[in-house]
Parts: structure tokens; sequence; C-alpha cells
């Protein structure tokens, strides 16, 4: 067999192992996992129930003191 011959065959080879490759690559894709159908993930019966955080009246103050303590004296 010819050197050239030899040559065409192995690039005719290694494009159909790189074709047949390409073909059967398979990517992921981006998409949510759920076992119910409501399309989100609810939350515990505990965790719907609390209550909202009132919050303290104080803590602007608390915020300003604390930035000023923090400056120093300059």
């Amino acid at each position: 067999m010819k050197l050239e011959i030899a040559r065409g065959v192995f690039l005719v080879g290694a494009l159909a192992v790189a074709s047949a490759a390409f073909a059967a690559w398979q990517e992921p894709q981006a998409e949510v996992l759920t076992q119910n159908t409501l399309g989100y993930c609810p939350a515990p019966p505990h965790v719907r129930q609390a209550a909202s955080a009132v919050p303290d009246k104080d803590l602007l103050l608390f915020m300003f003191g604390m930035s000023q303590a923090m400056r120093g004296d300059s």
C-alpha cells in the first residue's frame, strides 16, 4: 500500500471517529427537577407559620453611633 493511500485511509478513519464522537456528545441542559407538579419548592409548614420580625426602633440610632465610634477622633 502506498503511503498516500494509507494516509488518506487514516484521515478518513480519524474523521469518522471524530464525527461519531460529535454525534454522541450530550451536554446536560439547565432544568428544574421537582417531585411535585407545582414547579417550585414549597416551604415546610413550620416556616410558613412564622411571624414577621418586628424591627427595632433604635436600630438607626445604634448604627449611627457605631459608625461614629469606628471613625475615631481625627
